[in-house]
């Protein structure tokens, strides 16, 4: 069984959104390795401040290539699990045969798969600039309180904000529509995969998580839908993450010891 995780971040977010469930996955004896997007590396309010010059140009296909590249150089394949456009990553990697197992929590909009309407209007600050597609995005304090983490009171908001939030390309957004990677829905090799909804996910709505699974499902390989009914895209950090972070793990622990 494998004992490697390899934890995948989404747009707005760098590697340090899983501090808490890197030290978890840890103290369970696995080797937990988070790397930053390309350009995404460093503290949150620095990055905020000076992004770097080239991060508007970052797609998605480089950073799926980037974390193919760290995957192959592993001593063992690993679990993957991401959040957000990090489930959409991981959704990738099992495509290109990848990890022992996949975990997509929250899933952002998938190729393939309609956009939903929280997942729509979430993306709009993006699309209404027209230029966004080669420019870093910053996410307003208030965006990020009232649809992001909006299961949040407003202090602890206010200080996740600070945290956390980091500018994102634009880009990654279009990517999305504009000639975006296809996945192979059938694909017979694609390890065993698990996607994790929240009931109150104001930006990949959970009815969108459920149609990229029934895609998903088309692979003979297994094929697994959970849903948190009270939890908020915010969901491994809002109070409660520990739920969330065991489930995905358990699951993929079950599939390594489960009978093909």
């Amino acid at each position: 069984m494998s004992k490697t995780i390899v934890l995948i971040h989404g747009a707005w977010l760098n590697a340090r959104s899983w501090e808490h469930v890197k030290s978890r996955y840890e103290a369970r004896g696995y080797t937990v390795i988070a790397p930053d997007w390309p350009l995404d590396e460093g503290e949150p309010a620095a990055l905020r401040a000076a992004p770097h010059p080239s991060l508007g140009a970052l797609g998605q296909r480089r950073i799926v290539d980037h974390y193919e590249a760290i995957i192959r150089a592993l001593p063992e394949v690993p679990i993957l699990i991401g959040h957000s456009l990090g489930g959409v990553v991981v959704q990738h990697l099992l495509d290109r045969g990848l990890g022992v197992a996949g975990i997509a929590i929250d899933p952002a909009p998938t190729p393939g798969v309609p956009i939903y309407p929280h997942a729509l209007v979430s993306a709009l600050p993006v699309f209404f600039d027209p230029f966004s597609r080669g420019k870093a995005k910053h996410m307003s304090r208030r965006f990020f309180a009232r649809r992001f983490a909006q299961t949040l009171p407003a202090d602890k908001a206010d200080a996740a904000y600070d945290r956390y939030v980091v500018p994102t390309p634009g880009r990654v957004y279009w990517d999305g529509i504009v000639g975006p990677m296809k996945i192979d829905w059938a694909n017979p090799k694609r390890p065993p995969l698990l996607l994790i909804g929240g009931g109150k996910d104001l930006i990949a709505d959970a009815a969108m998580t459920r149609a990229i699974h029934a895609r998903q499902s088309r692979a003979p390989s297994r094929t697994d839908y959970l849903e948190f009914a009270e939890r908020s895209h915010w969901t491994l950090l809002e109070p409660g993450w520990e739920q969330v972070a065991d489930a995905a793990l358990d699951w993929a622990e079950h599939q390594q010891g489960a009978n093909p």
